[in-house]
């Protein structure tokens, strides 16, 4: 079979009058028309074919090499996770998937998949609007995004206890950034830690929705217990709020200790919830009390916040370029000096019990 990583250039790297090849899978005729129709209105985007089933669609990406492939999670035949686990690991071509409300968005992720976009209502035509132009965006990113072949490995840890006392747990803060690859990155880290960690606030970005699902999900597989945030929750040993998909997350603290404020508002760098908008109001709060650690994404959502941790005496952590799905935001804040130890996914677990224990 093709190796893909053989064969594909860097999206960055490819001359500037290149056109990224999708291949649009899905189940609807109807959808894969709308679909790429509206695909096409961008430049940089050319649609070398369709598939209405995943046979159809190994067969074509062998044949066309596509750059990205757009595919449904539920697919006649074959489930989207279920034929990932079989297409990635000898051809990783990256696949941004297209879906509803679905539970099943988070295994195809850690199948390989690199990123997904919410179905839209196909009567709404501003609902349809939105969501091309978003697809558009993770078209691009995808296209030049380090395609996971593997579930990644949890290290074992249980050598480094914590041995902070529970008030000194207490005081500490946790504060995790992440979009674009993200979800496997954050969830790796976390499964690693054991149930007494301080309070953690995770931003990830995603649409309103899939947040409670991942946070379920977290809550499943990890020590201690993991939620969607609410305005109001109180931040404390033994937990981690994931903020919501629609709402910015906050910390703030009164006579009682820390809690979390959670509310609609506009866009910061691009994003609600924003990771810099949690990364400021932990420097604010906690200062030196904190820690921050940002993670694989594209842009630059959080290498302030995250600078402005470092000057307040937080300690800083990046994701480093080989281990990040797309090597964009910890970049951005290692080059401004926002981070003070980057290192591989795998590592980070154990430089928060190392620093933690100091």
């Amino acid at each position: 079979m093709l190796n893909r990583q053989s064969i594909r250039k860097d999206y960055h790297d490819m001359p500037m009058n290149h056109r990224i090849r999708v291949l649009i899978v899905d189940d609807s005729l109807f959808f894969r028309t709308a679909l790429q129709k509206a695909l096409l209105s961008d430049a940089t985007i050319e649609i070398v074919g369709s598939a209405a089933n995943v046979i159809d669609a190994e067969k074509k990406i062998k044949e066309l090499s596509p750059d990205v492939v757009t595919m449904d999670v539920e697919m006649p035949g074959m489930r989207g996770t279920d034929f990932l686990k079989k297409l990635i690991p000898d051809y990783p071509v990256p696949v941004v998937l297209v879906s509803s409300l679905n539970i099943g968005i988070f295994e195809a992720l850690s199948a390989g998949a690199v990123d997904f976009v919410l179905k839209p209502n196909l009567r709404d035509s501003n609902d349809f609007s939105i969501f091309c132009q978003e697809l558009c965006v993770k078209i691009k990113i995808a296209s030049s995004a380090k395609v996971k072949k593997n579930k990644p490995s949890i290290a074992a840890i249980a050598s480094l206890p914590l041995v902070l006392s529970g008030k000194e747990s207490s005081e500490h803060i946790i504060a995790i950034g992440a979009s674009t690859g993200g979800t496997e990155a954050t969830a790796e880290i976390l499964q690693q830690l054991p149930a007494d960690i301080p309070g953690i606030l995770v931003v990830q970005h995603m649409p309103a929705g899939f947040t409670k699902m991942y946070a379920d999900r977290l809550n499943k597989i990890c020590k201690f217990t993991v939620q969607e945030a609410a305005d109001g929750d109180r931040v404390v040993q033994g937990q981690a709020l994931v903020a919501a998909g629609d709402k910015h997350m906050t910390l703030e603290k009164d006579f009682k200790g820390y809690y979390v404020k959670c509310a609609a508002g506009e866009k910061v760098s691009g994003h609600c919830p924003s990771v810099d908008v949690l990364f400021r109001s932990v420097a604010r709060t906690a200062g030196k009390d904190a820690m921050g650690i940002i993670l694989t994404g594209m842009g630059r959502d959080g290498a302030n916040g995250l600078l402005e941790l470092r000057q307040k005496g937080a300690f800083t952590i990046g994701q480093d370029k080989q281990s990040s799905v797309v090597y964009g935001m910890p970049m951005v804040a290692f080059e401004i000096g926002a981070v003070e130890k980057q290192v591989p996914c795998s590592s980070i677990a154990r430089l928060i019990i190392q620093r933690l224990n100091k």
